[in-house]
């Protein structure tokens, strides 16, 4: 399984373009892969509660985050913010991180 994650927006979006950050569980330890295909997994099933159109942006500055997990010949996207996040997605973004941060 191959996750890419992208990051945009913030305080410095204007100066900092990252590129994104693509994570290969065929290099993480054993039992690694299994735990990131049940995150990536509750996260898909979690529904994104849209804002309300009238509602202003709670965060101005806040970042919003790109998932892509291609495994077995399907391609999976996930989008949200930090405005609106699920905890599902919440946690498979948190062990994405730690996972692109060890390397």
């Amino acid at each position: 399984m191959k996750v890419t994650l992208a990051t945009h927006g913030g305080l410095a979006a204007a100066t900092l373009r990252l590129p994104p950050k693509v994570l290969d569980t065929d290099t993480l330890p054993e039992n690694a892969a299994p735990e990131l295909a049940r995150l990536v997994a509750a996260a898909v099933e979690t529904p994104v509660e849209t804002p309300m159109a009238d509602q202003p942006s709670r965060a101005r500055d806040a970042m919003s985050y790109t998932i892509t997990v291609e495994d077995g010949g399907r391609s999976t996207v996930l989008k949200q913010s930090d405005a609106a996040m699920t905890p599902a997605f919440a946690a498979l973004l948190t062990r994405l991180q730690q996972y692109l941060e060890q390397r």
